[in-house]
């Protein structure tokens, strides 16, 4: 049987939220199937078993919370995932992304603006390419671009698409800073240009996964308010 297009999975408690959902995506992509489940426990039966290419998650549903949805979900699995919640609630966001989530959502949301964040979120892992150096390398650090595989002093380091995507802009850039508001642009997209915790949150994730020792980065530098920049040729560590 051929794939649709796109498969996006809803994992919401409440089915007249899912049906809703649903319809408009239907509606405006009519090609892509739309999978609803009312549980997280389901939910992440079927991350497992459909493979879909984005996954639509409520927080606070009965049972199985979605932060434990995703916690669960980021120990196998890379799939874009956007969260869903009811309170527009900062620590509830930053908790997220630091989980592996790739956007948030709050409700209550217009179908255009639910529509653009998946697309914008399928894009981004669409677009993400090797760039003409196929192979980059500072000091411990080595990105095959085309295999989309990150190692640190020889150990693979599993990277979600969106923190690829961020790691690659740097490394096409590295030894220069590149602005907050360039890296907001070209892996957030330009609605994001004011979520700067974006760029907190995901750096502080790619810290824990490509240095050696987080607290003392070597490869990934902050230049406080102006934006970040990746060593071009870093010194390797003594372990």
């Amino acid at each position: 049987m051929k794939k649709a297009v796109n498969t996006i999975l809803i994992i919401d408690d409440e089915p007249d939220v899912t049906r809703a959902v649903k319809l408009a995506i239907t509606i405006q992509e009519p090609e892509w199937e739309v999978i609803e489940v009312n549980d997280g426990e389901t939910g992440l039966e079927l991350i497992d078993k459909e493979a879909p290419d984005l996954v639509l998650l409520d927080l606070s549903m009965p049972g199985m919370h979605g932060f434990e949805v995703l916690e669960k979900t980021r120990l196998y699995s890379n799939v874009p995932i956007i969260i869903l919640t009811v309170v527009n609630d900062e620590l509830d966001k930053v908790r997220g992304l630091e989980l592996g989530a790739d956007d948030y959502i709050v409700k209550p949301f217009g179908n255009l603006e639910l529509l653009a964040r998946i697309r914008s979120v399928l894009r981004r892992v669409e677009g993400i390419a090797g760039p003409v150096e196929r192979i980059f390398v500072s000091g411990d650090l080595r990105i095959d671009f085309n295999r989309r595989r990150v190692t640190v002093n020889g150990k693979e380091a599993r990277l979600t698409n969106t923190e690829f995507r961020l790691l690659e802009v740097l490394a096409r850039n590295a030894g220069q800073i590149v602005p907050n508001e360039v890296l907001l642009n070209r892996v957030w997209g330009r609605d994001a240009a004011d979520e700067i915790d974006y760029l907190k949150v995901f750096t502080y994730r790619l810290r824990r996964k490509i240095e050696i020792d987080p607290s003392q980065p070597r490869l990934l530098h902050t230049e406080r308010g102006v934006g970040y920049w990746l060593e071009k040729e870093a010194p390797h560590s003594n372990n």
